[in-house]
């Protein structure tokens, strides 16, 4: 057992003390393990040894964990930005400083903060570099704030640095009833857009009450469905999906306008594991189709930009906290579960239709 802990952790890189032997007495925490690819059974909860914070680490002690996408997409094993299996899941956290290392002065013990961990995030404790975690005001809620991480900085992202919103102008959103496309919507609506967005007739009425248009993407192409609201067009087309609706989304935009993808979830096949085949035709409609007929296509992945530069997530967050603090943002919490609850959390996002964001509260 202490030999397998030891290989865990070291997967993991959470702290970079961690790799100490599990000794007898040795203070633990409790944790949501991936042990192999496969469906909700394979998270594990277990103990793991509790890790002293580096020179330049932080230890947090985590309120409240977001459940989402990436998450089955991890757990089937086909991500990225994720190690080695085993490993601690759970992607964006929100938690309050437990200890910090000889060289760390921007932190303070007692302090709230939040991350976007990618893994690691379905435990009762965190260890990562200081400079990860963003201090956080008091008054939102945890469940607010962990909404905020993933899904509200993705779509602030993909409409202020990647598509460059004004006034006035006309977007369309996919999977507009989702985390990341409801998120989007609020952001929209907020920076004077007129909004489409694209839903199952089940969700219209939510969708209204985001304020924007709702128009169906089920029972008829989405660029079908736009154009016989709105003929010519709009400026920019904001898509989670992937696959078909890539291609969609780009007759949907008019000449000029933009199409910026982040997201594969249309792309699965049965068992849940990605189709290469969908998810190359849609990037070659984002890249080459958007060209070809006068528009501009882009991908944009959170993770692969906080990799490279954090300032961009550091920057954002704060901004998008305080528009929470000014009741100018309502993410909206389909479920709150307990902290290491991830096997309900991955049931639920298995079955589909989840208005919002799941949320695990210590």
């Amino acid at each position: 057992m202490c030999a397998m802990l030891q290989r865990t952790i070291a997967r993991t890189r959470l702290p970079k003390s961690a790799s100490k032997a599990h000794g007898e007495g040795m203070e633990t925490y409790q944790a949501v393990m991936l042990t192999k690819k496969g469906g909700p059974d394979v998270l594990q909860e277990m103990s793991l040894p509790l890790a002293e914070p580096a020179a330049d680490e932080a230890r947090v002690a985590i309120s409240a964990v977001g459940a989402g996408g990436t998450d089955m997409t991890m757990r089937r094993g086909y991500y990225p930005y994720a190690p080695k299996i085993p490993f601690v899941p759970g992607y964006e956290v929100v938690g309050r400083v437990e200890k910090v290392g000889a060289n760390v002065t921007s932190l303070k013990v007692g302090q709230r903060v939040a991350a976007l961990t990618v893994h690691g995030g379905y435990a009762e404790k965190l260890v990562r570099t200081a400079e990860d975690f963003i201090p956080i005001p008091e008054g939102p809620s945890d469940a607010d704030v962990v909404a905020l991480i993933l899904n509200y900085v993705t779509a602030y992202q993909a409409i202020h640095r990647s598509a460059k919103m004004q006034k006035g102008q006309t977007a369309l959103v996919t999977g507009a009833s989702g985390g990341v496309g409801s998120a989007a919507i609020e952001l929209l609506v907020l920076a004077g857009v007129t909004v489409y967005g694209a839903a199952s007739a089940a969700r219209h009425d939510y969708v209204r009450s985001l304020g924007a248009i709702p128009i169906e993407s089920r029972s008829k192409p989405v660029d079908v469905a736009l154009h016989e609201v709105l003929p010519e067009g709009v400026d920019a087309a904001f898509d989670g999906l992937g696959g078909d609706y890539l291609g969609q989304c780009v007759r949907a935009t008019k000449r000029g306008g933009i199409v910026v993808g982040y997201g594969f979830s249309a792309t699965a096949r049965k068992d849940g594991t990605p189709s290469l085949w969908r998810t190359i035709t849609g990037m070659l409609s984002l890249f080459v189709g958007s060209r070809l007929s006068g528009r501009r296509g882009t991908f944009y992945g959170i993770t692969k930009i906080y990799r490279e530069d954090k300032r961009p997530f550091q920057e954002d967050l704060p901004k998008l906290v305080a528009l929470l603090e000014q009741g100018k943002l309502a993410p909206k919490i389909a479920k709150k579960l307990p902290l290491l609850a991830a096997r309900e959390a991955n049931v639920l996002l298995e079955r589909g239709g989840i208005e919002g964001k799941i949320v695990h509260l210590a």
